[in-house]
């Protein structure tokens, strides 16, 4: 993992923030600061203080200690945790190079991290950002004030990886090992990759979501499943830079490829569905925030 950010910041980055900025005020402000909090699983809590036993009171919330110590029984007062913990973990690839919209997929990617950043520090809560390839390629450890937010926005703008390849199951190990406190980790990814065949994906989700709060993100283009009728084309593989040449006038050839696709997409939701996660699919060709209001509004329903 490179200890230091591997860039300056261009004017275009920090036009790319500013304009980050503006289109956000106003959602981060209404809505996020409205339901932010109840999009949290599983808030932890933290103790406040003791009292006498009142009949009704859960008996495991007894403090022996203490009624030890006065003679009648007491218990354990807790409280909600006032600061919440979050970590936007990017998977940086090369695959996010591909985007048939307006934007590369790592555009659209580096802008939902910035928000969902931006957001948590309009409530005070604690956030973190990591960017990940076939290795862990950056942490910041969750802090808050707007300050560390904007640090986070800009490193991920304009950092460059080192590894191509994606292996997200290394970065979901760190993560593991690195959060102390209950974090609800929002992991922006296609989930395209050869990475849907590893067992050690599997694992390590499992693992990390038994403790922590996991929220894929999953970035889809619908062209990068699909061929275009062509004839010869060459296809180059952005990760590790294979190129095959297809014969695309063939429907069968067109049928795999898309098939391949299909599969792998589907393996990926078998999982999420195992783990009951909370996925949030975003086509990177259209507008992302919808899919994010919607996700916020849904969670807000299920936790009330």
């Amino acid at each position: 993992m490179s200890t230091d950010p591997h860039h300056v910041f261009s004017p275009e980055v920090t036009a790319q923030l500013k304009r980050i900025e503006l289109t956000t005020a106003s959602l981060v402000e209404s809505l996020f600061s409205g339901e932010y909090h109840s999009i949290f699983k599983g808030r932890g809590l933290e103790f406040s203080d003791v009292r006498e036993y009142q009949p009704g009171d859960d008996v495991r919330s007894i403090d022996w200690n203490v009624t030890a110590r006065r003679g009648r029984l007491f218990v354990k007062e807790f409280v909600e945790e006032r600061q919440l913990n979050a970590l936007v973990m990017v998977d940086l690839s090369a695959s996010k190079s591909f985007g048939t919209g307006v934007k590369q997929n790592a555009i659209v990617a580096s802008e939902i991290a910035a928000i969902l950043a931006l957001a948590a520090t309009a409530n005070n809560d604690r956030v973190g950002l990591l960017l990940v390839t076939d290795q862990v390629e950056h942490f910041i450890p969750p802090d808050t004030g707007r300050r560390h937010a904007m640090r986070l926005v800009l490193e991920l703008l304009a950092y460059q990886p080192e590894g191509r390849r994606t292996a997200l199951s290394t970065g979901l190990r760190y993560a593991d090992k690195v959060l102390r406190q209950r974090t609800t980790v929002f992991l922006i990814s296609d989930f395209l990759t050869g990475d849907t065949t590893d067992p050690e994906l599997t694992r390590s989700a499992r693992k990390l979501a038994w403790y922590h709060d996991l929220v894929p993100i999953r970035l889809t283009d619908p062209a990068a499943s699909e061929l275009p009728r062509v004839g010869m084309l060459a296809v180059d593989d952005p990760e590790t830079g294979e190129r095959r040449v297809v014969n695309t006038s063939r429907r069968k050839v067109r049928e795999a490829w898309n098939a391949h696709a299909e599969q792998a997409r589907e393996r990926m939701s078998e999982l999420f569905r195992d783990l009951q996660l909370d996925v949030i699919d975003i086509d990177a060709r259209k507008e992302y925030l919808l899919p994010l209001i919607g996700f916020f509004r849904r969670r807000a329903r299920v936790q009330r």
